[in-house]
């Protein structure tokens, strides 16, 4: 058993000097920000979807599903706010398979950091650049994020992570929201306790420094469902699943009371067609009570250009290499399904 060091990876601040964000892409960017906070503060009544693949692979590909969903957004702009799922960190429940763009830039290549790390931000950069739009990442590796700190305006703490500490402290020094997702085993009190901890000030060892924090108001809940000690899935969308969860959360006193339901992972056993329908009763339990409409800011769906998935090396043109997601044309109509209903 051995660990052997390669080379030297340039730190952030040498990424971001290399490859800067445009002074008109860094306000675009500080704009989308604020429209993105206040949405969970309330000042806001607009509903989010964090919409897209379930882990980025090909540049070009992700790229033209995004400029889709910009022409989409103009159409639901009055009622829907749009932050495209660009995940390029694909955590992996045994360690094998694809680990996301910033280990394999080229998913038929051998992976290469560097090059995943020029390449995620490059990524992030046309999000915002082309489209307008800027984009939601898992924070898969806490040591990560300063790369892509001035590109996100959305970043995910998932199932695996949100026990961890490190994952929590980092969380309260971002400065956009943070979705904390319940952890595997469904947990309501793992999640709430990750919550808190992230809006509140910590000191702690960060990339070799000591760093301080003052809390991430805007850290939230999102649903994702669960799995029981025999592998059976346990949805967690459901009416008397949101009323739980916001007598939980109202009971533990937290800023901006918020959360995001998953419609896919464990709440649709990963059947991306219920997706759809998972996403209407959840706004059908909006309409029915006040509080969950005021607790549920938006959902996450998985979609990219074809339905389904194919094994890396496929030959499908945006069909995704991980997970199955929602095609197209099913992913447009139900974006403007969830805007007519709102």
């Amino acid at each position: 058993m051995s660990m052997e060091f390669h080379r030297r990876l340039p730190n952030p601040d040498e990424v971001r000097q290399t490859y800067p964000l445009s002074p008109a892409a860094a306000e675009r960017k500080a704009e989308r920000d604020r429209e993105i906070a206040d949405v969970f503060t309330g000042a806001s009544d607009r509903f989010l979807l964090i919409i897209g693949p379930c882990s980025a692979d090909y540049e070009e590909s992700v790229m033209d599903y995004v400029n889709r969903l910009a022409k989409v957004q103009e159409k639901v702009r009055d009622k829907v706010l749009i932050i495209p799922r660009v995940y390029t960190n694909k955590p992996r429940t045994t360690g094998d398979g694809y680990k996301g763009m910033v280990h394999q830039p080229d998913p038929n290549g051998k992976p290469d950091m560097l090059a995943g790390l020029l390449a995620i931000r490059s990524l992030h950069a046309r999000v915002v650049t082309e489209t307008g739009l800027t984009s939601a990442d898992e924070m898969l590796y806490p040591e990560n994020y300063q790369y892509l700190s001035d590109l996100l305006s959305y970043v995910a703490i998932g199932a695996r992570s949100v026990e961890d500490q490190q994952h929590r402290l980092t969380s309260s020094g971002i400065d956009v929201p943070v979705g904390m997702k319940n952890p595997s085993c469904g947990d309501l009190s793992v999640m709430l306790n990750s919550i808190m901890a992230a809006q509140h000030p910590h000191t702690f060892i960060y990339q070799g420094w000591e760093v301080s924090t003052t809390g991430n108001p805007l850290a939230h809940a999102v649903l994702r469902g669960s799995i029981d000690n025999d592998g059976k899935c346990i949805p967690n969308y459901h009416y008397e699943d949101l009323s739980k969860l916001y007598e939980a959360y109202a009971a533990k006193g937290l800023s901006n009371l918020a959360c995001v339901v998953d419609t896919n992972h464990y709440n649709s056993n990963k059947k991306f067609d219920e997706q759809v329908r998972i996403a209407k009763e959840v706004l059908h339990s909006r309409r029915h009570s006040d509080d969950i409409r005021r607790m549920v800011k938006g959902l996450m769906i998985e979609s990219y250009l074809v339905d389904g998935n194919q094994k890396i090396g496929g030959n499908c043109y945006g069909q995704s290499i991980t997970d199955p997601c929602l095609g197209w044309e099913k992913s447009e109509k139900l974006i403007c399904d969830v805007a007519d209903a709102l």
